[in-house]
C-alpha cells in the first residue's frame, strides 16, 4: 500500500485568497456585531462596582440585577405590553398584507397596476410625516393612550404587501384552477392552496414585523401617557431616569428585552434567510 504525499507547492496552490479575504471580513463583522451584544449581557451580570470594567467575563458574577428587575418596577407590564402589541401587529400584517397580495398577484381587474404603485408609493413617505395625521386620528377615536392606539399604523405595511404579491407571483396558476374546479371557494385556496407554498415570505415578514414593533419607540411614546400602557422601549427610559442612570439595571433590562426576539430569530432562521434571498432574487 503506497500513500501520495502532497508537495508544498501543490497545497499551497489549492488555497484560494478570495476566500481567505471573504471569511475574514466576514469574520471581523461578525465580532463587531456580536460584541455589543455580549457587553450588554456581560454588564447585566456586574455589580454597580464593576461596570466599567471593560471585561467581557464579570470578576464576580450575579443574578442579583435579574432579580430587581423583574421583582421591582413595572418592567413585567411592560414586557407584556410589547408583546401583546408585536403580536397582533404580526399577525393582522400576516393576515391583510398576504391577502392583498394574493389579490393583485392572481386576480385581473382594472386598476390593478394603479393600486400597487399607489401602495408601494407610501413606502417615500417618512414616519414622521404620518404622526401628526395619526395623532389627530387617534384623538377624534379616541384611541388615544389605549392598546389600538399603538398598533393601528401598523396593523398593515405597504412592505408586507409588496413582499407577498412578490411572491403569491410565484404560485402556478395551475394549482388556483384546479382548486376551483374542485368547487373551492377563493378563501379557501388562498388559505389552503397558495399559503403554504409561500411559507419563506410568511416567515421572514413575521419576523421584520416583530421586530419592528417590538422595538418601536417613537410612535408608542406620542400616543401613550400612562405608565400602565407603556411598551419595553418606553419603560426602559422612563427606569433609567428613576434609577439615576443605573447602567446594570438598563443593561439588564435591555437583555430581557432582547431574549424573545433572539428566540424568534433561532426558530425561523431557517425560513428567514430563504425568504429574504427569494425576494431579492425576485424584487
Amino acid at each position: 500500500m503506497t500513500s501520495v504525499t502532497e508537495t508544498p507547492g501543490l497545497a499551497m496552490s489549492r488555497i484560494n485568497p478570495g476566500a481567505i479575504i471573504r471569511w475574514t471580513i466576514l469574520f471581523i463583522g461578525g465580532v463587531l456585531m456580536v460584541t455589543p451584544l455580549l457587553y450588554m449581557f456581560s454588564t447585566s451580570l456586574k455589580t454597580p462596582g464593576q461596570i466599567y470594567d471593560l471585561r467581557l467575563i464579570p470578576a464576580e458574577p450575579t443574578l442579583a440585577n435579574y432579580i430587581e428587575v423583574l421583582r421591582e418596577g413595572d418592567f413585567m407590564r411592560w414586557f407584556i405590553n410589547s408583546s401583546i402589541v408585536a403580536v397582533v401587529v404580526t399577525l393582522s400584517n400576516l393576515f391583510f398584507d398576504s391577502l392583498v397580495g394574493y389579490t393583485l398577484a392572481k386576480f385581473k381587474f382594472r386598476g390593478r397596476r394603479f393600486v400597487f404603485i399607489a401602495i408601494l408609493s407610501t413606502l417615500m413617505i417618512p414616519t414622521e410625516m404620518l404622526v401628526i395625521p395619526w395623532y389627530l386620528m387617534s384623538a377624534q377615536f379616541g384611541w388615544l393612550d389605549t392598546y389600538w392606539g399603538i398598533m393601528f399604523p401598523g396593523m398593515t405595511t405597504a412592505f408586507g404587501t409588496f413582499l407577498m404579491k412578490q411572491f403569491f407571483e410565484t404560485v402556478p396558476d395551475d394549482f388556483l384552477e384546479a382548486a376551483r374546479i374542485d368547487g373551492m371557494n377563493e378563501f379557501t385556496i388562498w388559505w389552503k392552496i397558495a399559503m403554504p407554498l409561500v411559507t419563506p415570505a410568511l416567515s421572514a415578514l413575521a419576523i421584520f414585523t416583530f421586530l419592528g414593533n417590538w422595538t418601536a419607540f417613537f410612535w408608542p411614546l406620542i400616543v401613550t401617557t400612562s405608565k400602565e400602557l407603556y411598551t419595553l422601549p418606553i419603560g426602559l427610559t422612563s427606569f433609567a431616569v428613576e434609577q439615576a442612570i443605573r447602567w446594570e439595571m438598563i443593561m439588564t433590562g435591555a437583555a430581557l428585552a432582547t431574549i424573545p426576539t433572539l428566540v424568534i430569530f433561532l426558530v425561523l432562521q431557517r425560513f428567514i434567510v430563504r425568504g429574504v434571498m427569494l425576494a431579492g432574487l425576485k424584487g
